[in-house]
């Protein structure tokens, strides 16, 4: 077909087709004199030229794909949905166990916090040396965790923190949680994270990978540990406040908590850590003082009524001392439920997106002041006043709670159990009480502790 450009065949006889081709190989009309077997070494040889050319293209095509793989891995983002217990953020993660298999896991986000942490059962079932102390254990930390197929390596870290609890009571990190194990601040700070309270979602991706919406304000970023400050002012006073979404509730140094109550006589406050103030069940907690700020501005946010707990000052320092740099306080997650929460450490920058608008009643409970236990079991702590009064009459120090109209609430989490004691003000529940051994029934109201505080038109306070 001489050099026409088109489909070219070389027969050999009656063997077939020797090679096959678009302009591949074209015979000239000259080499019809040319002895067949001369045009067969011409076309093996061509043949063999061809095929060692094909392979260098597909080797390369296929290097190319590994390189694209390759990066599309390092900068995939993954979504996974997110439960919130007691305004903690919990999700779904994997782990290695030693045969190689995967044991899935409820994992807290727990950004205000450098420490890894796990239960003894899962250490126990991930084959963990441990190295157990008086207070607790620790051993080396697994070699990653997996979110959505994402892996997160946690070899870096130096070592990971076990409750001292034997292993048939130490199921989750702490009782009343529904979480395993946490990834800490140290871990997230390589990434960019969501954290979408309204939709109950948590996205992570490399740096860059996640398009933040939202008012975008600079943080100061811990670059060891990866802790947040976020400048806030409070009565025109320029301070740094965490960013914590691990945390139920927001704390201020009880030096300014003090200050603010004395100039501000009417700004709601109590005694007792109700609600979402009841945070791990500590004895202490029966004693902390809770108010609500009426406005602070936290970065690009001005927000109102904030409920915080006196912190005293030597949690305060050892605060500073871990984020490195002058705080005065946390702001936790009650506040931020309404927003999509936006971490971009690679530039220092936090985004709250506003999702909705709605008041969570955080305070709207029957007064008990609560501590999981490691059985399941809730013990009441004491019981808060409202106008001076115990807000619920009938328990002591010491009961246990057993269920809430007639639902028992052994082995539910804290944020379980405080909805079934939230509701309407004035809202009667039935409380199982169990007391030495004995089962009895009260009837508690609902109570609005720390009502919210509003202004007149004039702007004063009421």
């Amino acid at each position: 077909m001489g050099n026409s450009g088109k489909l070219v065949i070389i027969q050999e006889g009656n063997s077939g087709i020797a090679c096959v081709g678009a302009d591949a190989f074209v015979r000239p009309a000259s080499e019809a004199s040319v002895p067949l077997s001369m045009n067969r070494n011409h076309a093996r040889s061509y043949n063999f030229a061809m095929r060692v050319l094909i392979a260098g293209l597909l080797l390369s095509l296929v290097g190319q794909v590994h390189a694209q793989e390759k990066t599309a891995a390092a900068a995939r983002v993954v979504t996974v949905p997110a439960t919130i217990d007691h305004n903690r953020v919990v999700i779904q993660a994997g782990l290695r166990r030693p045969d190689g298999s995967t044991e899935t896991v409820r994992a807290w986000v727990d950004n205000g916090n450098p420490d890894l942490n796990l239960s003894r059962r899962l250490a126990t079932l991930l084959s963990l040396p441990l190295k157990c102390g008086d207070q607790e254990c620790s051993s080396p930390p697994p070699a990653e965790i997996v979110i959505g197929g994402m892996s997160l390596p946690l070899t870096a870290l130096k070592e990971a923190k076990i409750p001292l609890r034997p292993v048939n009571e130490a199921t989750v990190l702490a009782p009343g949680m529904n979480a395993e194990i946490n990834i800490p601040s140290s871990v997230l700070r390589h990434y960019d994270v969501l954290v979408d309270f309204v939709d109950r979602k948590f996205s992570i991706g490399a740096p860059g990978t996640i398009n933040f919406h939202g008012a975008a304000g600079k943080a100061l970023v811990n670059a060891q540990n990866g802790l947040i400050q976020v400048p806030s002012q409070i009565e025109g006073k320029k301070y740094n406040l965490a960013l914590d979404v691990g945390s139920c509730i927001s704390f201020l140094s009880e030096e300014l908590f003090d200050k603010l109550a004395a100039a501000h006589a009417d700004l709601p406050r109590m005694t007792g850590a109700v609600g979402s103030a009841n945070m791990w069940g500590a004895a202490e907690e029966t004693k902390w003082k809770v108010m609500r700020v009426d406005r602070l501005q936290y970065g690009p946010l001005f927000l109102t009524n904030v409920p915080m707990v006196a912190l005293p000052k030597p949690v305060v320092d050892f605060f500073e001392k871990r984020a490195a740099m002058p705080t005065v306080g946390v702001l936790g997650s009650s506040v931020l439920l309404n927003y999509r929460v936006g971490l971009d450490y690679a530039h220092s920058t936090v985004y709250f997106d506003l999702g909705r608008t709605y008041r969570v009643p955080d305070f709207d409970v029957v007064g008990l002041i609560l501590r999981p236990e490691g059985d399941g079991r809730f013990t009441i702590l004491g019981v808060a006043d409202i106008d001076g009064k115990p807000s619920v009459d009938g328990v002591e120090s010491g009961d246990h709670l057993e269920g809430v109209n007639d639902v028992p609430v052994r082995g539910a989490t804290m944020g379980l159990v405080w909805s079934m004691l939230g509701g309407i003000p004035e809202q009667e529940k039935k409380l199982t009480i169990e007391r030495a051994g004995k089962e009895f029934s009260v009837v508690a109201r609902v109570q609005h502790f720390l009502g919210e505080t509003h202004e007149n038109t004039d702007g004063k306070r009421k």
